[in-house]
Parts: C-alpha cells; sequence; structure tokens
C-alpha cells in the first residue's frame, strides 16, 4: 500500500512537472492560451483513437470533448493573440499577425467544425457502415470517391474552399466531421506555431 502511494505521489509530481516544463515559464495570456491548446490536444487524444475504431464509440464522450475544443475556438482563440505576444515561452510565429485575416478563418472553422462536430455525434461513424456515411460520402471510406472527385456537392464545395455550415456537418458521418477538425489544426499548426 505505500509503494502504490509513493508511485503515485511520484506520477502526481512527474505529470505537475511536464506540465510546468512544457509551458516553459509562461504567464499571463500565453500561459492562458497554451492551457487552452492543451484542453483542445486533451481532447483530440480522446477523439483520435474513437474516430479510428480503436476505442469504442461514445456519442456523449464525443460531444463533450467537442464542446471543450469549441470552446477554446473561435473568437475565444483569437483574443489571445493580442499583437507582442510571440517570442519565447511562446510557440506562436509572427506569421500570425502579419497573416491575421487567415488565423481567425482558421480560428473560425475550428470553432464551425467543433460546432458540427457535437452536432453530428449521434450520427455514429462512416467507417463503421453507417448507411449515411458511404451515400454522403461516396464509399465506405473517408477517401471515397465521392470525396476525391467532388461527386456530392457538399464534399466538391469543401474541397474548393468552402467550410459546410453547422446544418451540413450536423448530418455527416461523425469522422467526416472530426477529419475536417483534424485538418483545421493541423494547417493552423503548420502555418503558424513554431516546433
Amino acid at each position: 500500500m505505500d509503494i502504490l502511494k509513493l508511485t503515485t505521489g511520484a506520477m502526481v509530481v512527474s505529470v505537475i512537472a511536464a506540465a510546468a516544463l512544457a509551458h516553459g515559464g509562461a504567464t499571463g495570456i500565453v500561459k492562458e492560451r497554451m492551457d487552452g491548446m492543451s484542453v483542445m490536444k486533451d481532447s483530440m487524444k480522446v477523439l483520435t483513437p474513437m474516430m479510428q475504431g480503436k476505442t469504442s464509440y461514445d456519442a456523449a464522450t464525443v460531444r463533450r470533448e467537442a464542446e471543450k475544443i469549441g470552446q477554446h475556438a473561435g473568437e475565444a482563440l483569437t483574443k489571445l493573440f493580442p499583437e507582442g505576444t510571440a517570442g519565447k515561452p511562446s510557440e506562436a510565429k509572427p506569421e500570425i499577425w502579419q497573416d491575421w485575416a487567415t488565423f481567425s478563418d482558421l480560428a473560425e472553422q475550428l470553432h464551425t467544425y467543433a460546432e458540427g462536430l457535437a452536432l453530428a455525434a449521434d450520427n455514429g461513424l462512416m467507417t463503421a457502415g453507417s448507411e449515411q456515411g458511404a451515400g454522403m460520402m461516396g464509399g465506405g471510406s473517408m477517401m471515397g470517391s465521392g470525396m476525391m472527385t467532388g461527386g456530392s456537392a457538399m464534399m466538391g464545395g469543401m474541397m474548393t474552399g468552402g467550410v459546410p455550415g453547422r446544418e451540413e456537418l450536423s448530418e455527416m458521418p461523425v469522422d467526416g466531421v472530426f477529419m475536417m477538425l483534424s485538418q483545421a489544426c493541423s494547417a493552423c499548426h503548420t502555418r503558424f506555431r513554431s516546433e
């Protein structure tokens, strides 16, 4: 029992130390935005294996995690990036302020996709053989012919840069919406985050 308490205590101290190190002494608004990014990262860690079929699908969990992401996206995200907050310990590139319109658009896309993900939670996974997903996405895989060729009006619009609305997202298989959310995260990190 004492060994268990000691091990558990050591693990808690390690987690706290790792979190402090990850934020590299950040304070104020920089720490606040890093904390928000950590919340979104944790939600993605919960959702990703579920979307890949590696863990059991649970619509309530999807809604909860999507709502967490949504709370840290859009205007809630952009307000945490006032000019003059680049540089260590921040991981924000100066390009954020040089191309604010793109950064702001990506933050809004993330918000829209997070809301859409929550709304689509009850639709289930396309990869689970959902009839709705197979018809909408052009086959049984995320990269079915309909998506790649723009076979459906909705998917064709997304491929040309259009962002579907919440109503369109709410009718999609949840893993399709998750893919769009993931791509918005990736696009923002690639362009605006230092590694």
